[in-house]
């Protein structure tokens, strides 16, 4: 799954995709460079962002869904807001991407009704009320995977009560969204047991601040954004091998090569055992 944000203020890429010429250019690239998928949003979901109203979002996008489609993309919606889904929807999207529980139900029953997918990411409360990247109370969860999977689950049902197909759901842990880098690390290294739950698993961690927090052992000295190819692509290939079905990511292009490789390495040591 390749970005595409349509915002001025995500933290690693706002600004540079708002001309409709740059978009294009940009999706077009993440399709040769491999992307099955395309994320398109425009609300910025780093902390202490605000929210973007319906009408707005719309605006930002344009035509770009219509356009990534006609590329051949699956596209997936990044929003929170039924209308702007029912409309990306319309345009030709076929999954919905929420980092919020709150709307499950309606945007289950929404996606029912037009035979898309629906993602839903765990996190706790609005991003307005994040205090920072990777900051979060270390005792705010018991058993950060046991109580991802519970709160997930609760969603979930609520979803699938709506009538969503149960293989048209799938799990996003939410690292880094109101967990700190332990509580994100802890995620992606215990994520065999989420996976067990039996959705698809997709992760995010490109580029985010528990790669920096965990690849420096000066906690004052943390690597900007552009600067984690090399921590995200650990955490992709880590994921992946714990059950991670689709990864999000920036770097399109590295990843694919990163997984490749260890597709081949796998499959080396698979005919020689």
């Amino acid at each position: 799954m390749g970005v595409c944000n349509r915002t001025p203020d995500s933290f690693s890429d706002g600004g540079r995709f708002l001309d409709d010429a740059a978009a294009v250019a940009h999706v077009r690239g993440l399709v040769i460079e491999g992307a099955h998928i395309l994320d398109i949003g425009a609300e910025s979901t780093r902390p202490g962002s605000s929210p973007i109203d319906a009408a707005e979002q719309i605006r930002r996008i344009g035509g770009l869904i219509r356009a990534s489609v006609e590329l051949g993309a699956v596209v997936s919606i990044d929003t929170t807001l039924p209308d702007v889904a029912a409309w990306a929807l319309g345009e030709g999207a076929r999954i919905v991407n929420t980092v919020s529980l709150e709307p499950a139900a309606e945007l289950g029953a929404l996606c029912a009704h037009f035979g898309a997918s629906l993602v839903l990411m765990h996190c706790r409360g609005s991003m307005t009320d994040m205090r920072g990247f990777s900051m979060y109370d270390d005792a705010a969860y018991g058993d950060v995977v046991a109580d991802v999977a519970r709160e997930w689950t609760e969603a979930a049902e609520r979803a699938l009560a709506k009538g969503l197909a149960r293989e048209d759901l799938v799990l996003d842990p939410g690292l880094g969204f109101a967990k700190n880098a332990r509580h994100s690390i802890e995620l992606c290294a215990r994520l065999d047991e989420l996976a067990k739950l039996g959705f698809p698993v997709l992760v995010g961690p490109s580029r985010k601040s528990f790669v920096a927090r965990a690849a420096s052992p000066d906690a004052s000295v943390i690597a900007p954004p552009a600067e984690r190819l090399g921590g995200t692509i650990a955490a992709v290939l880590a994921c992946v091998a714990r059950g991670a079905s689709i990864v999000r990511v920036h770097d399109v292009k590295e990843v694919v090569q990163a997984l490749a490789v260890a597709a081949a390495i796998d499959a080396r040591r698979g005919g020689d055992a």
